[in-house]
């Protein structure tokens, strides 16, 4: 297959028209400028979020923002991660669409609590909005996916290389701190990434699985968008002082629209910006921990316990040779 290619220009994108795209977590940061990135390239795109409000006053940004995006290009669905429930409502809703190219998994706490908070059906926040979510949502989508011979991609972070926890207990029920409970949920959803990629070619499944992160992306360099990003001037000059090796969260999302929709990317690589922090995408490295498949298929035992939710490969191989 082609190699990706170096000239990938991250502010003209190929002409994605006809490409329908759902990205969690998209009424602000990341998924908001993944969202509008690829409605300007043509794409139909289903934003998701939690917030009724906050997701229509993001939809509003884009058509304030990309002018000539025809309506029925910009779609939202109520979705939260964090609680099993919505996310299969969300992923029915999904399903009564015509088609599906894309699924960025996007959404998550990157802020955690002090102490650690479970959610109504009893899991650990961080690892049920950032990990367990993703892993259902994906699960419900991939039949669907399989059809478009589509692609996931799941977003990781720099922290994996900074203090690579291996997470032995996902939900941290002994030894909590904010810090582990991100890390780890960021190790599991790369370990899962490149899991599914192997599992997917295993079984004969036309979508491919890769793995994304953003660098060092702060609301303080991201332009002002009423509704969407509104940070205070203390904010902006803080994160102004670390301009040199940051970047805002327009160009972080450059990254994971490159994963979602270069053609020549292959499944189970890892993108990231250009100095690791900040820059164009470019194909890296990902941290050893998250490369190691024994802990990659320990972690996606603990997901199909925990979310009752079983990947229909079988279903989904046949759907790739229709």
């Amino acid at each position: 297959m082609p190699r990706a290619d170096r000239r990938w220009d991250p502010q003209h994108l190929p002409d994605l028209t006809g490409r329908s795209y759902l990205v969690t977590g998209s009424n602000a940061g990341l998924g908001y400028f993944a969202c509008e990135q690829l409605v300007r390239a043509g794409a139909r795109v289903v934003m998701t979020g939690r917030n009724p409000n906050r997701l229509a006053a993001a939809r509003a940004a884009i058509h304030r923002r990309v002018v000539d995006a025809a309506p029925a290009l910009v779609e939202t669905l109520l979705l939260d991660t964090s609680n099993m429930g919505s996310v299969r409502a969300a992923a029915a809703s999904a399903r009564m669409g015509d088609r599906l190219d894309g699924l960025l998994l996007n959404a998550g706490i990157v802020h955690p609590p002090k102490k650690r908070e479970t959610t109504g059906d009893g899991h650990e926040v961080v690892f049920a909005t950032n990990v367990l979510g993703h892993f259902a949502l994906a699960g419900e989508l991939l039949t669907m996916l399989a059809s478009s011979a589509g692609r996931m991609v799941w977003v990781g972070s720099m922290s994996t290389t900074v203090t690579p926890y291996d997470p032995v207990d996902p939900q941290l029920t002994a030894d909590y701190s904010g810090w582990r409970a991100y890390v780890q949920s960021k190790v599991a959803t790369t370990a899962l990434g490149f899991e599914a990629d192997r599992r997917l070619r295993a079984a004969g499944v036309a979508v491919t699985s890769v793995v994304a992160h953003p660098g060092y992306s702060t609301s303080g360099l991201t332009p002002g968008i009423a509704g969407v990003n509104s940070p205070s001037k203390a904010t902006r000059f803080a994160d102004n002082l670390q301009a040199l090796f940051s970047q805002s969260k327009e160009h972080g999302a450059w990254s994971l629209v490159r994963a979602l929709a270069d053609p020549t990317i292959e499944g189970g690589e890892f993108w990231g910006p250009r100095t690791g922090s900040r820059g164009e995408p470019r194909r890296q490295t990902a941290a050893k921990i998250t490369r190691d498949p024994e802990i990659a298929a320990r972690l996606w035992r603990t997901c199909e316990d925990v979310t009752g939710v079983k990947w229909p490969m079988e279903e989904a191989a046949q759907a790739s040779r229709r």
